[in-house]
């Protein structure tokens, strides 16, 4: 079995190298290396027994951790639960300088599956994204309009603000009506604004361990927040809730700059939305 799975990966990364370089991954034996695929990983595969890649096959999420023992550079396949490939190369190194990746769709060398050439197939699928999309901005446009609040939930930096408004539950969704406002006098060039949630390990070595939550639906969200302006946006997240040693971190991140921000939101607004 062993052996059929090494002559999948051989065949697999012949044929993405000669279609594209590789991107490099560095792990070493002494820290996790985390990945955050844009769908739920299926199968990950690692060509040597110097690295190690692990996800959770029963129940499959967003994320696997890469770890390496000195050794010649080997790669790494993951397959997505819908078909999709992404392929790497991975190299040990003892300082790693990068911990987290965030993979984008982009990334994928292709799908395992043949693209259906059932017109009326294509048809339904597009009409159920269109209408979901549709659904998504009339109600996030409403809930910007309504001034409804959860609560004060909010973290200040040199004169950014950064404000929960409003959680609110509808349908299978969770809409997370997010401000951010400008107090200082430079302009702010946003360059991400993540949400995760954050679980704490019990037991004697306390740690953190982070899970990223990636939206279904972004509306309104800027690029740049000028001086003195306040935006306010919404984030669509499938339903889901968390436990009282977890909460939710929503993080904003400046673009060639160090004005960042995490705002950490407890359980409770979470299992308890408008």
């Amino acid at each position: 079995m062993k052996n059929c799975i090494m002559a999948i990966l051989v065949f697999y990364t012949n044929h993405i190298i000669a279609q594209q370089p590789l991107d490099t991954i560095y792990a070493n034996d002494t820290k996790n290396v985390a990945l955050f695929f844009p769908e739920p990983i299926r199968q990950g595969i690692t060509g040597s027994d110097n690295f190690v890649f692990t996800y959770n096959r029963e129940k499959q999420q967003y994320f696997g951790l890469l770890q390496a023992k000195p050794g010649k550079e080997s790669n790494l396949l993951v397959i997505n639960r819908n078909g999709s490939i992404f392929s790497y190369i991975v190299r040990y190194k003892s300082q790693l300088s990068k911990l987290n990746y965030f993979v984008p769709k982009s990334s994928s060398i292709g799908n395992e599956r043949p693209v259906t050439n059932d017109s009326t197939d294509v048809k339904r699928v597009e009409d159920s994204v269109d209408n979901n999309t549709f659904y998504y901005t009339k109600f996030s446009s409403y809930l910007l309009d309504k001034r409804q609040r959860i609560g004060t939930i909010q973290k200040r930096n040199d004169g950014i603000i950064l404000s929960i408004n409003n959680i609110v539950f509808d349908k299978e969704e969770l809409y997370f009506v997010i401000q951010i406002e400008n107090k200082s006098t430079l302009d702010y060039d946003l360059n991400f604004l993540n949400l995760s949630v954050e679980t704490r390990q019990k037991g004697k070595k306390k740690s953190l361990q982070k899970l990223f939550q990636e939206p279904i639906f972004r509306y309104h969200v800027p690029s740049r927040i000028t001086e003195g302006k306040v935006v306010r946006l919404v984030y669509v997240m499938p339903k889901f809730s968390i436990g009282n040693d977890r909460r939710l971190v929503v993080e904003l991140n400046e673009k060639d700059g160090e004005r960042d921000l995490k705002l950490k939101v407890s359980h409770k607004y979470i299992n308890n939305p408008n």
